[in-house]
């Protein structure tokens, strides 16, 4: 397969060719860099290896999200379905200073099928080390981007590019949609049900060592067709006994006696932290799942597990094995050295596997069941039938949002490796007094609507309909909190950049107009993009009451208001969003004592199916910081307030620190737990159990205001931030 492609060519990797102090040829500087006073060279001391390499120079004070970046793009040919592994070593002088490697891979319509760019583990060493980034080329990749940015005013250096293919990758034919029988969802169901128990609990080396995704995919493939329990039974055995040969599988009427297990000095058993996913997209994941052994006396070795798996079909798998030096007992060979696939949705298997693998996860590590009551089992073959007949990518994510969204998980969430770059029209759109508004316009961007507006049609769906298929795929635990997300979707321009909007004028009731709007990405926390009109994010709104926008100050912008803080008459906190450290920060000055987050609780998992579910609690600390803010005070909330900005509201909510004015926030806590599925898609769940202060209910109950405030839409037409005028009356109030 080498010889059929010419493979591509890293230029000039070695920064050996071109001249002396000038951007090293192949390489090209963006101009919008440049103009910023970031530069790059060929420089030839203090280099690696070689006469030369490259030196990329700072900016002290660059213009905001502004960074030095030398880069090389090249066609993909060659190294489409390869496994590659770009590698350079860098180091780094001076304060402030670090740097960063990045591999991106687009396809021929400027989707990006990969990208990494080193942001959990930045180059900040002035001794030269080597680093990697490590990639899987799609098929439909059609240029590799690659590059070095530099953040601050230091400087720093590059040598020894490379760009290496590591190995093949192999696809399958994909098989065509079809819908399952009865007996094909039966025993697909067996399968899926089984894999989880031997997966996560069954402690053998064989299972440890297992691609369980080439298992899973294989697996659909051999028990779908089996044609009676017997059949299915034997197919079953065939598939788990080499990686599982104590697991025994019967007839739920005819249990057989157990397996005797050879004897050894020690056990092994699975102990989970949450889950420890090897497609976890985690940087530093708190979660973790490992084997460990204990010294094997006779009470020690638990009984083995069992279920039915479906009607007249039973299993029972031992939760722990005897070890010795030279693995875990009985004796089995070790499995194949996996080859490496790439997945891809047009595959009916790999749909259905991927079902398969994330209804586990979630099935045996969840920690919310016991609050949104979501039947999980009837969840399976819910999604097991339309993964059957999904015709792709675009189908099958859906497929993949139904299963995430019964959930009932705030961060529950799925994203698409064809996900197209996000585009929206230039107005906010929300949900007020149950109706879908215009709530703000961009300045010279938006003729003929106004806030206030309804809209009637999006594209030429009626609001209603339009709702309804974005809302069967919006996971959430409150109300609140899925209305912002249904917002944000329904914002969302198609691959056309343009969104045609019906819309009823709030000053022409009864009537309508149609409006055409071009679409753009997003401006992440500009003023204009707010759904309701804020003020700067540090403004004086009356003499001497303060308002700072925690959603979009910096730690520099809370240092320098600090002093004014201090001497203020009334100060206003907007929370209404997700905060950066400043959100706790405030906290700091509202107290004379220590104070505390919210209880996080990360299950301990030793059982399949929650069986015995356990927790372990931890938390931090905020330490008193002076000065103190003696001013009345209220922070701001609503229903986009989630994770992060719950914990610190939790903490305002528990040690009174202040009025809480506005909606309650989204009702979901705790860190994610993000993986990535075959067909290339990445989940987003919760991975731990977040309760209030007092041991009370989190999750979809949220933080609750003290002085409950809501938009109306006469408020959105004539430009008032409701929210934001009742609490100045709060801050005034005697």
């Amino acid at each position: 397969a080498g010889a059929a492609f010419a493979q591509t060519k890293l230029v000039n990797p070695g920064f050996e060719e071109g001249e002396l102090g000038s951007v090293p040829a192949g390489w090209f500087l963006p101009p919008v860099v440049a103009s910023a006073g970031f530069g790059a060279k060929a420089v030839d001391r203090n280099c690696r290896t070689g006469a030369r390499c490259a030196m990329l120079t700072g900016v002290a004070n660059p213009p905001e999200n502004m960074f030095g970046n030398l880069m090389q793009s090249l066609p993909a040919t060659g190294y489409n379905l390869r496994r590659i592994r770009l590698r350079a070593a860098i180091r780094v002088e001076g304060p402030n200073t670090r740097a960063q490697m990045w591999l991106r891979l687009d396809r021929a319509d400027n989707s990006m099928a990969f990208l990494e760019n080193m942001s959990t583990r930045p180059v900040t060493s002035p001794e030269w080390k080597p680093y990697d980034i490590v990639a899987t080329v799609p098929e439909d990749a059609s240029r590799i981007i690659l590059g070095f940015m530099l953040f601050g005013p230091g400087n720093a250096w590059v040598d020894d590019v490379t760009l290496d293919i590591l190995e093949e990758v192999h696809v399958d034919k994909p098989e065509p949609a079809r819908p399952l029988t009865p007996q094909g969802l039966t025993n697909l169901t067996a399968f899926a049900r089984l894999y989880g128990y031997v997966r996560f609990f069954h402690p053998s080396d064989q299972a440890a060592l297992t691609d369980w995704e080439t298992f899973a995919t294989e697996g659909v493939r051999a028990v779908e067709g089996a044609a009676s329990l017997i059949d299915l039974q034997t197919r079953l055995e065939k598939l788990f006994q080499p990686i599982a040969p104590t697991v025994q599988i019967f007839p739920s009427a005819r249990r057989p006696a157990p397996t005797d297990l050879p004897p050894a000095a020690e056990i092994i058993r699975y102990r989970h932290y949450g889950v420890g996913l090897p497609s976890s997209t985690l940087p530093h994941n708190i979660y973790k799942s490992e084997r460990v052994k204990s010294p094997a006396i006779a009470a020690s070795m638990p009984e083995p597990f069992a279920a039915e798996l479906i009607p007249g079909l039973s299993v029972s798998v031992p939760l722990a094995l005897y070890v010795d030096s030279e693995g875990t007992l009985p004796r089995a060979p070790k499995p194949r050295e996996p080859l490496l696939y790439e997945r891809q949705a047009a595959d009916r298997g790999t749909r259905l596997a991927t079902v398969i693998i994330a209804w586990n996860v979630f099935q045996h590590f969840y920690p919310y069941f016991d609050v949104v009551k979501t039947d999980w089992l009837a969840e399976l073959p819910k999604a097991l039938r339309t993964a059957a007949t999904d015709s792709g990518t675009h189908e099958f994510e859906k497929t993949l949002g139904r299963l995430v969204a019964a959930l009932k998980d705030g961060h529950g969430n799925v994203a698409s490796p064809h996900a197209r770059p996000l585009l929206v029209p230039p107005l906010t759109l929300d949900w007020i007094e149950g109706q879908f508004l215009v709530t703000r316009v961009q300045k010279g961007k938006s003729e003929g609507i106004a806030p206030g507006d309804r809209i009637m049609k999006i594209d030429g769906k009626p609001i209603d309909r339009a709702e309804a298929d974005a809302r069967e795929v919006i996971s959430g635990a409150t109300a609140q909190f899925i209305r912002w997300r249904l917002a944000g979707v329904l914002s969302t321009c198609g691959s056309t950049a343009r969104m045609t909007l019906e819309i009823e004028p709030f000053l022409l009731p009864g009537t309508s107009k149609t409006v055409d709007l071009a679409c753009s990405p997003p401006k992440l926390k500009d003023m204009e993009t707010y759904t309701e009109p804020r003020p700067e994010k540090i403004a004086e709104l009356e003499p001497g009451i303060l308002y700072v926008d925690l959603d979009r100050v910096t730690e520099a912008d809370w240092n320098a208001v600090v002093p004014r803080l201090e001497k203020a008459k009334g100060i206003i906190f907007d929370m209404r969003g997700y905060p950066g450290r400043p959100g706790t920060l405030v906290l700091t000055h509202l107290t004379d004592s220590t104070i505390r987050s919210a209880k996080w609780n990360v299950p301990l998992v030793s059982k399949p199916d929650r069986i015995d579910f356990a927790f372990t609690e931890s938390g931090w600390d905020l330490q008193p910081a002076p000065p103190r803010f003696t001013a009345p005070h209220v922070f701001l909330t609503d229903g986009r307030a989630i994770s992060y900005a719950e914990t610190v509201m939790g903490i305002v909510e528990n040690y009174k620190l202040g009025g809480i004015v506005g909606g309650p926030t989204a009702g979901t806590n705790g860190n994610v737990n993000p993986f990535k599925l075959p067909g290339g898609f990445t989940l987003t769940w919760t991975g731990m159990k977040v309760l209030k202060h007092d041991g009370s209910q989190h999750h979809g109950i949220g933080i609750r205001p003290t002085v409950p405030v809501s938009r109306t839409r006469k408020g959105v037409a004539e430009g008032k931030d409701e929210i934001l005028l009742r609490a100045v009356e709060v801050v005034k109030a005697p």
